[in-house]
């Protein structure tokens, strides 16, 4: 299965924030949206981050409720990882996994066209297994 499968079935909705937005705003957002992180888009557009709920606990682990009111240039991790529509969901674990990242942009001609989250990946490999089985299955049935 390729990425571009996954976010047929999911959806490509890709939320964002600016740097200059304040970390309570983003978290109105991802509480919102239900997500675990948003992309951070400066003035032109162009992706100059990400911020995950992960960025945003270890700056509360560190700062205190004072955290939420830094900017979002302040937390993101600004060095974003990304995956092409043609990936496979082998690779973006193993990518996922190497890097140590629950959240990975996908990206189509140098352009973000969606969000793919850990919790995608595992619901696909989930349903590739139990497809497999039940294969399996109806070939020792028959």
């Amino acid at each position: 299965m390729k990425v571009e499968q996954i976010l047929q079935a999911k959806g490509a909705d890709i939320f964002a924030v600016g740097p200059d937005d304040k970390i309570t705003d983003a978290v109105a957002l991802l509480n919102d949206k239900n997500i675990g992180a948003v992309i951070v888009r400066d003035g032109k557009g162009d992706v100059v981050g990400i911020l995950s709920e992960r960025d945003i606990v270890r700056r509360l682990g560190a700062r205190g409720g004072d955290a939420l009111s830094m900017k979002v240039s302040e937390c993101m991790t600004s060095n974003v990882f990304t995956c092409s529509v043609d990936a496979s969901v082998d690779e973006l674990m193993a990518k996922m996994t190497e890097k140590r990242i629950r959240h990975l942009p996908v990206t189509k001609d140098n352009q973000i066209v969606g969000v793919v989250s850990i919790g995608d990946v595992v619901k696909r490999k989930i349903e590739q297994a139990e497809q497999e089985a039940a294969a399996l299955k109806e070939y020792i049935a028959n």
